[in-house]
């Protein structure tokens, strides 16, 4: 079908034929292109899913071709994380940092450890918002991300993910009074379908984000080939001493307190399971021997490079592992 051949195309220009094989593809890879081609995050999932439904008529290889043509060109999400740091309670130098069990029925990093964070939603973008962010407006936030606009919607996402998933708001009463928040209010925020939103609970209890005090430290993409994609900043906060986290027994169903050269012994040991990132920013934490420490050096970070781990894949196109910026083979993949 017509709509088969027009895929088959978009694979040879972007060189999937590199992820399937020449011969699951059904077409031969050009000596003038190049094995991995950027334009390929450029297609839109919907795009390629347009394309499926437009024809009934794919035999089982077209169809096999069309689902992994699908998984590799998933759009990027934005997204942010914040890792909540406090002294270590045992009196001995280091600090401790806030992470969470992810349910095994997510649909990303089941069963993963994970720091509080989600993906960028349209409301952490919202002009109403701005001012009730202190300390950081749009423009020094994207010059911060190296992006054009809409910087500020990342620190305000972090913020959100943390009270929704965690329980902890960074945030203070303009007056300077105490925080009273309500359990419910991390549950309502997450419900997109209540009154309540972080600008609506700002506006209630006379709240101010101060972002000054929230440190962007890095910057990871999920590697091409995952069926979810995500641009994620990574930032870097103090626990509040007025409050106390807790998992939400939704989206998270455990959570600990931990030193991060703990957390990867016990990662190393099957213990516990987290993604790559996870495990590069507890060591970034590791050396510090007290909060204050860890911060003024997440403070000292200007603009981290941005980490996009690539896939290894064996002859039968089985990922058997993931490289590195640095690794030898990470350029020929």
């Amino acid at each position: 079908p017509d709509a088969v051949d027009r895929l088959l195309v978009v694979v040879q220009r972007n060189l999937v034929v590199g992820h399937l094989g020449e011969e699951e593809a059904g077409v031969e890879a050009s000596p003038l292109t190049h094995r991995r081609d950027p334009v390929i995050d450029v297609v839109r999932r919907r795009e390629v899913e347009h394309e499926v439904v437009a024809s009934a008529q794919f035999d089982q290889r077209q169809r096999t071709v069309v689902h992994r043509m699908t998984i590799l060109v998933a759009q990027l999400e934005p997204a942010a994380t914040v890792m909540l740091v406090r002294d270590a309670v045992d009196g001995e130098p280091g600090v401790e940092v806030f992470m969470l069990r992810r349910t095994a029925n997510a649909v990303f990093g089941a069963g993963m450890y994970v720091f509080p964070g989600g993906r960028v939603d349209g409301v952490d973008g919202a002009d109403d918002i701005a001012p009730f962010c202190r300390g950081l407006d749009d423009a020094r936030a994207s010059e911060q991300l190296g992006i054009d606009h809409g910087g500020l919607a990342y620190w305000v996402a972090a913020i959100r993910e943390c009270f929704e998933e965690a329980g902890v708001l960074l945030a203070q009463r303009r007056d300077g009074g105490p925080l009273e928040l309500r359990n419910e209010d991390r549950h309502e925020i997450h419900d997109r379908d209540s009154s309540l939103s972080l600008v609506a609970l700002c506006r209630r209890d006379d709240l101010v984000l101060d972002l000054s005090t929230t440190h962007y430290v890095d910057h990871w993409i999920t590697p091409v080939g995952e069926q979810r994609r995500f641009d994620t900043r990574f930032f870097l906060a103090e626990m509040p001493t007025d409050q106390e986290p807790l998992h939400d027994d939704k989206e998270t169903v455990d959570s600990l307190w931990v030193r991060p050269a703990e957390a990867l012994r016990m990662q190393a040991e099957g213990e516990l399971m987290m993604m790559p990132p996870t495990m590069a920013n507890l060591r970034f934490l590791e050396p510090h021997p007290t909060a204050a420490a860890a911060l003024a050096a997440g403070a000292a970070i200007e603009q981290p490079p941005c980490i996009l781990p690539k896939i290894r894949r064996d002859t039968d196109g089985r990922i058997v592992g993931v490289a590195m910026p640095g690794d030898s083979d990470y350029d020929a993949l």
